[in-house]
C-alpha cells in the first residue's frame, strides 16, 4: 500500500497565520525599540551634522556662488516656474535666495558655523561651570556661599541686552560670539554638579581615600569627577539646543556672526524681508533645520536624563 506525504506538510492557512506572527513580533519589537532608544532623532542628528561635515563634497554648490539668472529660484517642485525660465539650465533643490545662491548649500555650510560655534562654546561654559560646581561642593564653606551668589547674579543679568551691547562696542566677530555663549553656559551646570558632590563626598569610598593620605585634588579628579558625569553628560545634551537657538537669535539681531558668513540664523534674518514676496523658503529652510536640531538634541538629553535616573529605569 502507498504511503503519502500530505499529512507531514503544513497546510497553507497555517503557514500564514506563521508568517503574520513573525512580522507582528517584528513589528512589536521595531515599535518596542523606538520606544526605549532615541533612533529618529538620532537619525535626524547624523543626517544633518554629516551634511555639515561633508558640505565641501556633497554641496552642490558653493556658499557663495551666485547665479543671477537664479534669482529668487523656487524649489524644484514648483515645475511651472522652471518650464518658464530654460535659460537657467539648473534645479536649486530647496530654491535660491535673492542673489542666486542656492539655499541647500548654504545651509550645509552655515551649520558647520552653528553647530561649532554652539559646540565649542558649550564644551567650554560646560567645563568651567563643573569645575567650579566641584570645588563649591566638595570644599563649602565661604567660598561655596560666594559661588552660588554669583551664580545668583549671573542669572539676573539680561543675556541679550550684554550680547547686544558687546556686538555694539566690541564688533561682531565668531570669537566674540564665542565667549558670549560661554559665558551663557557655565552657571546652568555650576548647582546640578554641586548638589552631586555634596552628596558623593559623604560616601565612604571618599573617607577610605583621605585615611589613606589622598590629596583633595586626587579625590576630586579620581574619585568624585567620574560620579558625576552622567550629570555633566546630560546637562551638557539639554544646553546644547539652547546654545545653537542662541547662536542664532543673536546672529539674526545682528550681534553675533558677521553677515557675511553664512550661518543658520544669518539665513533666517536675510530671507524675513522677502517673505511678502512669496519667496518663503529662504527663511522657512534654515529655520527648520534649526527646529529639527534643537528637537531632536532635547530628545535625546531626556532619554540621557531617563537612562541615567535609576529611579526613572525602574518604572
Amino acid at each position: 500500500m502507498a504511503t503519502t506525504d500530505t499529512a507531514a506538510a503544513p497546510s497553507p492557512d497555517l503557514m500564514s497565520v506563521e508568517i503574520r506572527t513573525v512580522q507582528d513580533s517584528r513589528g512589536k519589537r521595531f515599535l518596542v525599540a523606538l520606544r526605549r532608544w532615541p533612533v529618529i532623532p538620532i537619525i535626524i542628528v547624523v543626517i544633518l551634522v554629516g551634511m555639515t561635515i561633508l558640505a565641501p563634497w556633497v554641496a552642490p554648490f558653493g556658499e557663495e556662488e551666485i547665479n543671477l539668472r537664479g534669482r529668487g529660484a523656487p524649489p524644484f517642485w514648483y515645475s511651472e516656474w522652471y518650464a518658464e525660465n530654460p535659460n537657467l539650465q539648473t534645479t536649486y533643490l530647496l530654491g535660491a535666495d535673492h542673489l542666486g545662491r542656492d539655499v541647500m548649500s548654504r545651509i550645509m555650510y552655515g551649520g558647520r558655523v552653528s553647530l561649532s560655534v554652539a559646540a565649542i562654546s558649550l564644551i567650554i561654559g560646560i567645563t568651567i561651570g563643573s569645575a567650579v560646581g566641584l570645588v563649591s561642593g566638595y570644599f563649602g564653606g565661604i567660598f561655596d556661599e560666594l559661588m552660588m551668589r554669583l551664580v545668583d547674579v549671573w542669572n539676573a543679568l539680561p543675556f541679550l541686552l550684554i550680547a547686544i551691547l558687546a556686538a555694539i562696542t566690541l564688533g561682531q566677530s565668531v570669537t566674540i560670539l564665542l565667549i558670549l555663549l560661554s559665558l551663557a553656559s557655565w552657571a546652568g551646570s555650576v548647582r546640578n554638579v554641586r548638589a552631586e558632590v555634596l552628596t558623593l563626598k559623604t560616601r565612604d569610598y571618599v573617607a577610605a581615600s583621605k585615611v589613606a593620605g589622598s590629596g583633595n585634588f586626587r579625590i576630586m579628579i579620581r574619585h568624585l569627577t567620574p560620579n558625576v558625569m552622567n550629570t555633566i553628560v546630560v546637562i551638557a545634551t539639554l544646553r546644547v539646543g539652547g546654545l545653537i537657538l542662541a547662536e542664532a537669535s543673536l546672529s539674526y539681531l545682528g550681534a553675533g556672526v558677521p553677515s557675511n558668513i553664512p550661518t543658520w540664523g544669518n539665513m533666517v534674518s536675510d530671507g524675513q524681508g522677502y517673505l511678502n514676496s512669496g519667496e518663503w523658503w529662504i527663511s522657512v529652510f534654515p529655520g527648520t533645520a534649526i527646529l529639527l536640531v534643537v528637537m531632536s538634541v532635547n530628545f535625546i538629553g531626556d532619554w540621557l536624563r531617563d537612562r541615567f535616573d535609576p529611579r526613572l529605569r525602574q518604572l
